[in-house]
């Protein structure tokens, strides 16, 4: 089972750099903060639907849970218009690998702390290590495309 997660950890990973890069090129065209929200619009029918036939029914409504946990669909609003803004600027490759550099750092905050009610995960060397790897890959990636776009 945890493989299948992390398959499909992967695959949702992927569907985000090519969302960024048609949201930037949407963007591009139509302007940032309306591809926005079409992806937003387009995202809650879809979810609307899914919840509509798929959703078992749940002893807690939104209404019920504490208020600060429906920040967290909030925080999806910066990174859409972040990447729509930063793939047009910097390309797909350098701003996704930027956006997990982001989410890794900040997520083993929240496993070491167990901050927002997660289970506490100790930071380790090799954790450290991860994220010193994904920060030379920024870099590399970085540098070959500021090479790449010098040369043409």
């Amino acid at each position: 089972m945890i493989v299948i997660m992390m398959l499909l950890a992967v695959l949702g990973g992927a569907t985000l750099s090519v969302q960024a890069a048609i949201n930037g090129r949407l963007g591009s065209q139509v302007g940032v903060l309306k591809s926005a929200f079409l992806t937003f619009s387009v995202g809650a029918l879809v979810t609307a639907l899914l919840i509509f036939y798929f959703e078992p029914v749940q002893t807690v409504t939104l209404l019920d849970v504490p208020k600060w946990q429906l920040m967290g669909a909030m925080l999806g609003v910066p990174y859409i218009v972040i990447m729509v803004v930063a793939v047009q600027r910097i390309g797909t490759g350098i701003a996704t690998v930027a956006v997990i550099f982001g989410q890794l750092a900040m997520s083993m905050l929240i496993d070491h702390f167990g901050w927002l009610g997660n289970a506490s995960i100790h930071f380790t060397y090799t954790r450290l290590g991860a994220v010193v790897c994904l920060g030379i890959a920024l870099y590399f990636i970085y540098s070959s495309s500021k090479a790449a776009t010098v040369n043409a």
